[in-house]
């Protein structure tokens, strides 16, 4: 018997092709579900009803079968009768499936030829339905028998042979299995000549048509859809790939490019699920085509009542709402939504993906088994921060509004948060949004033991929130101990080194938030490097913040200062800080955008000023990339102007800092000759700005042998 998974039709097929056993199950719940629809009102099915269920080329299988499963001899089936005579076919012994075919080929020939020429099986055939041998047989498969059975099987198998080859196929198959030479052919006989013929008792059983091609492109995606769908799970597991980033493993996967390769999954999904989708509806336009089909195209596309799918046949309208909800993500994740202000809308519709996981479940009975691993791996992940972060709820102690609509937040540090230069966090303020969580790279170094700095730039909806919450000059929830709390951390900076020089508008205050991290990033690396060149654009300084604090941390406790000639010298320290040189490259659009990061970076010159120039192993270039370079005929005076004031007062007249800004871009291919010509090691270039940006300085870095490193979110 033949049927096609996703199809509303089944059909006999005794000579070619086997089910497996997991097959065979699921397709005995679809021929269930099927019934209901084939029976109609008297919920039972005549021959008639059954052939045209079947559309079969041949109609002695049909009408075999029917007699077979008609074990009351009524002229119909019922779904009992149904229900038995399948389950023995499925789940019945080899020998129960042979006893089964041996009654197929038993066969009255005179009768079945009396009924397969127009009489309808409990019509004008009743008065002899129930001792007819079309029913029952004689006990034995005689010659003409068998050849009748070869002839309605090269019928189906549309092979036309002539009648004398016939005649000798019947009895070459006949003298083989006649072993006594009876000249009839019993149930032990069969037995034995079928045992000749490895793997066909094992094969005894219902059997699929070949499937159509569009079926085949789609059972083909959904197989790989199974994979991605689970695997684009694995690239989010962000403590396990902090813990990966700490072992050998980080050598020799790639797990830098996790963001990279989850994107990649996300096109691969899409792309899959719309030829799976296409692949599904011409199958279905095939199917409702069919002058037999008892279903119409949108019922097969929209509805369950052609019971496709493992779950009440619910394939369909499932698979209608994953391709919508995946669209709808992949929509809303891409940049224009993501770094247009709208950085909400990506976050809540990625969130569907719960639904679609718990669709993919409904939709395909095998995914689950993809899932199983990676989700109790991504879930646990969830329920540790969740449960990590509620328990240690922490509070915003500071905040200080700089230039370029940056909120400076400093925020309580928990006793067991350990982390490390450059990682980042995810943070919940309730009273901005009481279910958003966003992540932020910390810009404190991690020897500052009291407080986690972040710097936020407002760019979306909730970051503009965040910065005019602040802005009034009550905030909510700042306490009425504000000069305690005021003197409390005027006394912790001045004990901290690399504080910073308090701003005019700064506010003191105790708004409650949740952190949930910390999180790894490439730019862990950095301190195993012997040269390093940092490149931020624009707020992508911060994780760079962190990580020339800790560098400056760091360098002093390696540097001892003898107290009788104030000879200095640098000590090794066990730190497994590699670093000979760093290099730090800032690049901004205009001059404001220096302003919220100057005090940080004149604290870290005015380090650097106190060690002799050989000894000086960073290295700060800025760029601004609004004014016009000195190559230009209109900008020539004011560039000369600024580099001889610059000379004059040992600082930058555009931010103050002893570096002078260079106007216009970095001249790539000059900044990195230089930067290899200096021969102070192994170079790496960290980089953290637009994907554009980072093209450019790939391409760069391929050309002089620099390993290049991209922060992404």
């Amino acid at each position: 018997m033949n049927t096609s998974g996703d199809s509303a039709q089944i059909g006999p097929e005794g000579c070619r092709g086997t089910m497996s056993a997991k097959e065979d199950a699921r397709w005995l719940r679809w021929v269930t579900q099927q019934f209901k629809t084939i029976a109609g009102e008297d919920g039972e099915i005549s021959l008639q009803e059954f052939k045209s269920a079947l559309h079969v080329k041949e109609s002695f299988f049909a009408e075999r079968f029917f007699a077979l499963f008609d074990s009351d001899r009524s002229g119909t089936i019922t779904l009992q009768e149904l229900q038995e005579a399948l389950a023995l076919l499925i789940h019945g012994s080899p020998m129960d499936k042979l006893k089964f075919l041996f009654q197929v080929y038993d066969i009255d020939v005179c009768a079945w030829q009396g009924a397969s020429a127009g009489t309808e099986w409990g019509a004008g055939a009743g008065s002899h339905a129930a001792s007819s041998p079309l029913g029952t047989g004689s006990g034995s498969i005689d010659p003409d028998e068998l050849r009748t059975v070869l002839q309605s099987c090269l019928r189906e198998s549309a092979i036309s042979l002539p009648n004398e080859k016939l005649d000798q196929l019947t009895l070459a198959l006949f003298e083989s299995a006649d072993k006594d030479g009876n000249g009839a052919i019993t149930f032990e006989e069969l037995r034995d000549e079928l045992q000749r013929f490895p793997g066909v008792m094992e094969n005894l059983t219902i059997a699929h048509s070949h499937l159509g091609a569009s079926v085949m492109v789609a059972k083909g995606c959904g197989q790989c859809l199974n994979f991605d769908c689970s695997f684009i799970a694995v690239l989010m597991l962000r403590r396990c790939l902090t813990w990966l980033r700490a072992t050998w493993l980080a050598q020799v996967l790639p797990l830098d490019q996790n963001i990279q390769f989850h994107q990649l999954m996300g096109y691969v999904v899409v792309g899959l699920s719309l030829v799976h989708t296409v692949a599904h509806i011409v199958n279905f336009v095939l199917q409702a085509q069919v002058e037999a089909s008892p279903f119409q195209f949108w019922e097969l596309l929209l509805t369950t009542r052609p019971g496709i799918g493992w779950v009440h046949g619910s394939a369909s309208p499932t698979g209608v709402a994953l391709l919508l909800l995946l669209l709808l993500m992949f929509i809303c994740s891409s940049s224009c939504v993501r770094r247009s202000g709208h950085f909400e809308v990506f976050y809540w519709t990625h969130l569907s993906y719960l639904l679609v996981w718990l669709l993919l479940i409904f939709h395909g009975p095998n995914f689950w088994k993809w899932l199983l691993v990676p989700g109790i791996l991504f879930f646990l992940e969830k329920a540790i921060g969740l449960a990590v972060s509620r328990m240690a709820a922490v509070c915003i102690m500071e905040v200080n509004l700089l230039p370029s609509k940056v909120t400076h937040l400093l925020i309580k540090r928990p006793p067991f948060f350990h982390y490390r230069p450059g990682d980042y966090l995810y943070l919940n303020i309730p009273t901005i949004a009481r279910y958003e969580w966003h992540p932020f790279t910390i810009s404190s170094a991690p020897e500052q033991k009291d407080t986690i700095w972040l710097h936020i730039r407002s760019q979306g909806q909730w970051t503009n929130r965040l910065y005019e919450s602040f802005k009034v000059s009550d905030p909510l929830d700042c306490g009425s101990k504000r000069l305690s709390r005021s003197v409390t951390m005027r006394r912790s900076q001045r004990l901290s080194k690399g504080s910073k020089i308090l701003l005019e508008n700064h506010q003191f205050c105790n708004v409650k938030c949740y952190i949930d991290g910390p999180y790894g990033t490439p730019t862990r690396r950095i301190f195993a490097s012997e040269h390093a060149v940092l490149i931020g654009a624009g707020i992508g300084i911060t994780p760079f913040a962190s990580i020339l604090q800790s560098i400056m941390y760091r360098h002093q406790k390696r540097k001892h200062t003898c107290p009788n000639c104030q000879h200095s010298w640098i000590e090794g320290v066990q730190d497994n800080m590699k670093l000979q040189k760093v290099d730090f490259i800032w690049i901004n659009r205009d001059q404001r955008s220096f302003e919220w990061f100057v005090s940080l970076l004149t604290k870290l010159e005015m380090d650097q000023a106190q060690e002799p120039q050989h000894d000086r192993f960073l290295e700060l270039h800025m760029y601004m990339t609004s004014a016009l370079g000195k190559n230009d005929m209109k900008a020539i005076g004011l560039q000369m102007a600024l580099d001889l004031l610059a000379n004059k007062e040992k600082k930058d007249s555009i931010t103050g800092l002893q570096t002078r800004t260079q106007p216009g871009r970095p001249d790539w291919s000059k900044v990195f000759q230089k930067v290899a010509a200096e021969k102070k090691g192994k170079v790496q270039v960290f980089f953290c700005g637009s994907p554009a940006l980072a093209k450019v300085l790939k391409g760069h870095c391929e050309k002089f042998s620099f390993r290049f490193f991209q922060e992404n979110f």
